[in-house]
């Protein structure tokens, strides 16, 4: 697939929905956004921030609402195109040039717009990030400073992977034999799964 450099040249190349993405792009930039291309396809930024993009596919083409989940969405018009996997994006398909009702697409974008300009957005999930410490584990790092720096030192992955190792063990005798093999490591600065990595 070749890159596009243009919105021009995005439009061109979806020639079965090129009339109808000229209408949708003339909707978005009769608004304030700014339109640039990214991920080789036309999108939307209003201070630097990523409001909206077009989008062609075989069967259908449409409008990408970055943080569409926000939409009143009223009409329904709108779907999650990866249903588990998708918090925020969501997408206004059309199938034929018919479907654009340039006034309601129109009135979504401004939505999309004000939206973005108060600051709705969906922040990243930190509560993941958070490294809780099996008993075992935590015993031994408070019992030894140097342990403990080095452990602090090892990137959240590796830590996660050392406290996932301790906590899975079943018997008390598995979780005292995988703490003496893993100290070492921790001292290393090395993560559980290292030596596997570059194979």
């Amino acid at each position: 697939m070749k890159k596009n450099n243009s919105v021009e040249e995005y439009i061109e190349e979806h020639q079965n929905f090129s009339k109808a993405l000229g209408i949708l792009r003339d909707i978005i930039n009769s608004t304030e956004v700014e339109e640039t291309v990214k991920w080789n396809a036309p999108v939307y930024s209003v201070n630097g921030k990523n409001v909206l993009g077009l989008g062609a596919f075989k069967n259908h083409f449409g409008i990408w609402f970055f943080n569409g989940v926000f939409l009143k969405d009223e009409q329904n018009l709108l779907v999650n195109a990866q249903e588990s996997k998708t918090k925020a994006l969501r997408q206004m398909r059309f199938e034929s040039i018919k479907d654009i009702d340039k006034n309601l697409v129109l009135k979504y974008v401004k939505e999309a717009i004000e939206n973005q300009k108060l600051g709705k957005e969906i922040k990243p999930d930190r509560s993941k990030k958070e490294i809780i410490l099996p008993n075992e584990l935590k015993a031994i790092l408070d019992s030894n400073k140097v342990l403990q720096i080095a452990f602090k030192n090892l990137s959240p992955s590796k830590q996660r992977e050392y406290c996932e190792y301790i906590d899975t063990a079943k018997r008390d005798a598995t979780k005292q034999t995988r703490l003496e093999k893993i100290t070492p490591m921790i001292l290393q600065g090395t993560g559980l799964h290292d030596k596997y990595k570059n194979c």
